[in-house]
């Protein structure tokens, strides 16, 4: 498997990094243990870093949700495939300092990781218009 493909799988991990780290802060606040039949109700009493954890899980779906096919056709069309992969750890590099960020409230270079990651989705969408 390659380096950018290799990639994905840790972007689809990163979802459950900041989910685990929203459920162990929730378990604290909300002071019960996890309700199974409406966790949603649960997840609206989160505040402070649990609920900024929460908040870095659901971006981090969304994140995904770009650089995956940005991934998968860079590399099926046969794009620059050392850009494709400098994209690819960028992406990661900025994707995991988000959520890190995001959970310690820092939210304006909060903001620029996501736009660099995003950028980097985009850019391996060009890579392939490019191939």
């Amino acid at each position: 498997m390659t380096t950018p493909l290799w990639c994905v799988a840790i972007g689809c991990l990163l979802p459950y990094v900041w989910g685990i780290l929203a459920q162990a802060g929730r378990f604290k606040k909300v002071g019960r243990k996890f309700d199974n039949k409406l966790p949603r109700v649960q997840q609206m009493e989160m505040t402070g870093w649990c609920a900024r954890a929460y908040g870095a899980h659901n971006n981090a779906f969304e994140a995904i949700l770009v650089f995956a096919p940005a991934v998968i056709i860079a590399t099926m069309v046969g794009a620059d495939p050392v850009w494709t992969e400098r994209l690819a750890i960028a992406w990661v590099g900025f994707r995991v300092a988000h959520g890190l960020l995001y959970i310690a409230n820092v939210d304006i270079v909060r903001t620029l990781l996501f736009v660099g990651g995003y950028t980097c989705a985009m850019g391996m969408f060009v890579l392939a218009a490019q191939a």
